[in-house]
């Protein structure tokens, strides 16, 4: 496996030479943040981010994400030459070696959190998500500030989207996917890319939107629509894990062992009651994924992928993205690679042990 760690680029407060300094880290999951979403990633621009990352000795493992337009989402008439557009900056992406790509299909919403600094008994806060709190808010009416959002709709905008989706069902919206994906997939097959759908975060719907990618059933759907070893997953076990429902390590070991899981976000989090959670400490003693039993079956799978310790607390005074400070992500890092190298050498023992 590869151990990564997200970095938004020149705006993001942690310097890249800072990550390099986290042992075992040795990959870059990043994105390019000023290009317009449906627009080619030019060559020329993932390039020089590239450029940069090598610079100081980490190499660009991830993409994370390319956004999907949603006019795709939509299956609007213009959707065929924005998926070209996608399809040509899968294949820049591939030609200069970078050969994992992070996507969703959320619709208007990227993940979603009620408060973006829970503050815990210890003096930490991290991100949380109150089902019932974000159901008295009209998206009409209101603010346009819920944190986890992208900020960047005017109202009129968020107005027009909204209505848009009023006709999309579940059913539209994974025949649209489908679209996508006969369209997209081949040419990352083409290029050694191997693309991984983020799931819906929370894996519920939100504001009467639809959200499909939120189950293991969901999953099994997902794979057979394009029998491709390119068309994965991103398994989030912080996005899942509020799904009570989800066997998680079931689901790493069914669809890791057909190779289609080509990242993984490890993240904890601690159900609050059926549709609510916080984000808690990596470790399993803190919150409802076990992150043990984690590691180990993606050991036991022979997992070669590339591994990113997802959003942290903010702990000892640090101020900046939330979710994405460094000092409690890089904690996780090295709890998740001394599990990682604690099972893998047990593991070896014991295998050892039965041939003596």
């Amino acid at each position: 496996m590869e151990m990564t760690f997200r970095w938004y680029g020149i705006d993001d407060p942690i310097p890249l030479e800072y990550i390099r300094q986290i042992p075992r880290v040795t990959g870059i999951v990043s994105a390019l943040y000023d290009v317009p979403i449906g627009d080619i990633w030019s060559i020329e621009k993932i390039s020089a981010l590239q450029r940069r990352i090598e610079s100081v000795g980490l190499k660009f493992s991830v993409i994370e994400s390319i956004p999907v337009h949603e006019d795709i989402k939509l299956g609007l008439p213009t959707r065929d030459e924005l998926i070209e557009n996608y399809c040509q900056s899968i294949r820049n992406m591939g030609s200069l070696g970078i050969k994992i790509l992070c996507y969703n299909f959320m619709p208007v919403f990227d993940w979603t959190r009620s408060d973006l600094a829970l503050k815990h008994s210890d003096g930490s806060t991290s991100l949380s998500y109150d089902h019932d709190q974000l159901k008295k808010i009209n998206l009409r009416k209101d603010s346009l500030d819920l944190p986890g959002w992208a900020t960047s709709y005017k109202k009129k905008q968020l107005e027009e989207l909204l209505d848009a989706y009023s006709e999309v069902d579940d059913k539209m919206l994974w025949s649209n996917l489908e679209y996508f994906l006969k369209k997209v997939v081949p040419v990352a097959e083409e290029y050694g890319v191997k693309m991984g759908i983020h799931p819906d975060d929370p894996p519920w719907p939100i504001f009467d939107l639809p959200r499909i990618i939120t189950n293991e059933s969901a999953l099994d759907r997902f794979i057979k629509i394009v029998d491709s070893s390119s068309n994965g997953i991103t398994f989030c076990t912080g996005s899942f894990g509020p799904n009570s429902k989800m066997d998680l390590i079931k689901c790493i070991r069914k669809y890791g062992a057909m190779g289609r899981i080509p990242f993984t976000h490890l993240r904890n989090i601690k159900r609050t009651g059926e549709f609510s959670f916080h984000e808690v400490e990596h470790p399993t003693e803190f919150g409802d994924v076990n992150m043990y039993e984690v590691v180990k079956a993606y050991i036991e799978i022979g997992f070669t992928g590339a591994i990113r310790p997802d959003h942290g607390r903010m702990i000892w005074d640090e101020k900046g993205r939330p979710g994405y400070g460094l000092y409690d992500r890089a904690l996780g890092a090295m709890y998740l690679t001394g599990l990682w190298e604690g099972i893998q050498k047990t593991i070896k023992e014991n295998e050892e042990k039965k041939i003596k």
